[in-house]
């Protein structure tokens, strides 16, 4: 018998959600496991490809960020991608069982000539059959029009952390300049996905409260990643402390709890987590991963490594959404 789904909340207080994360781990892992189990087929993963479309030189100063250029992290710069090199990269990622292929640019916010350039990238995208997604930085409500005019299906913007920490690790945007963003993406009718990094000095009460935001939005975000800190040389965070393991699961399972209809997906620093980490992270819920060998500038999951995991455990892709896929245009191997 299926279980019963949860009940959608928007009114999470901080300390009901430190009493899950502080709770023991395996019934922690048993409620998310039964929420998950009322809204998703338990044995299937979203598959997300994530390309940097434009690399370094932003004028924001996150402090985990290799791209930003308050940071000597020797990256180099490189101008917006032309688009016929997106366009290989995203059928390389359909043919590989990725159904969303995401676009990542290191800006403060777009310029309308910017989004010029992004809006062909995302018709291309768009007629391959894919989901896209973009993270672009900030967003006014009219250019969050236009992006939803052109066939976006997810808007990327993430909250990072808890209010009470977020000016330990970036100066330069406020958290409301964040929430502004997402609200008018919500505004125009874009999927949004927004989740936060864990590992960067933050209290667990700050977990808490960053979860708080994201649950308590007008509507939860269709999606969430939960990264794990990729420290960087050069970076102000780099030489943090490692974060427990399975203070990381705490976090998936809570977050499947608080957003029991949302894909929670496994992002940053996936490379690092050990097969047995990441299965512990299905059980608690996740079930979305960015696929293939980058994530923006750090390493991610191989792809063969994941194939052979997904196997071990008995999981399987999520697939294209057929009605959406031109024929011909994404073969898989």
């Amino acid at each position: 018998m299926p279980s019963r789904k949860s009940a959608i909340r928007h009114d999470w207080t901080i300390d009901e959600i430190q009493t899950l994360l502080d709770q023991p781990l395996n019934d922690l892992l048993f409620k998310a496991q039964s929420t998950h189990r009322a809204h998703f087929d338990p044995n299937r993963i979203q598959v997300s490809t994530l390309l940097s479309i434009k690399t370094g030189a932003c004028p924001e100063d996150c402090g985990y960020c290799a791209q930003s250029a308050h940071h000597d992290t020797n990256l180099e710069r490189e101008r917006l991608l032309p688009l016929d090199d997106v366009l290989t990269a995203a059928r390389a990622a359909c043919a590989e069982g990725a159904t969303r292929f995401c676009m990542g640019a290191a800006w403060r916010n777009p310029t309308d000539n910017n989004l010029d350039q992004v809006v062909a990238m995302i018709e291309g995208v768009h007629a391959l059959g894919m989901e896209t997604c973009v993270t672009l930085g900030m967003l006014t409500g009219p250019q969050a029009r236009r992006l939803k005019d052109a066939g976006l299906d997810y808007y990327n913007h993430n909250l990072d952390t808890s209010p009470e920490f977020y000016g330990q690790v970036i100066t330069t945007r406020t958290y409301q300049d964040r929430l502004d963003t997402l609200e008018h993406v919500r505004e125009v009718g874009l999927k949004t996905c927004s989740g936060g990094i864990l590992g960067m000095g933050e209290s667990r009460r700050d977990r808490a409260s960053m979860l708080r935001q994201l649950t308590n939005l007008p509507a939860h975000p269709e999606s969430v990643p939960i990264n794990l800190l990729v420290q960087v040389e050069g970076t102000p965070l780099f030489g943090q402390a490692a974060l427990d393991p399975f203070e990381f699961v705490r976090v998936v399972a809570a977050t499947r709890i608080l957003m029991p209809a949302s894909h929670v997906r496994l992002s940053a620093g996936r490379h690092e987590m050990s097969d047995e980490l990441q299965a512990l992270c299905f059980l608690a819920g996740a079930n979305s991963i960015f696929y293939g060998e980058r994530l923006l500038t750090a390493s991610n999951a191989e792809a063969d490594r994941d194939r052979a995991l997904f196997a071990r455990l008995g999981l399987t892709f999520e697939e294209v959404d057929a009605e959406r896929t031109e024929p011909g245009a994404c073969h898989k191997e």
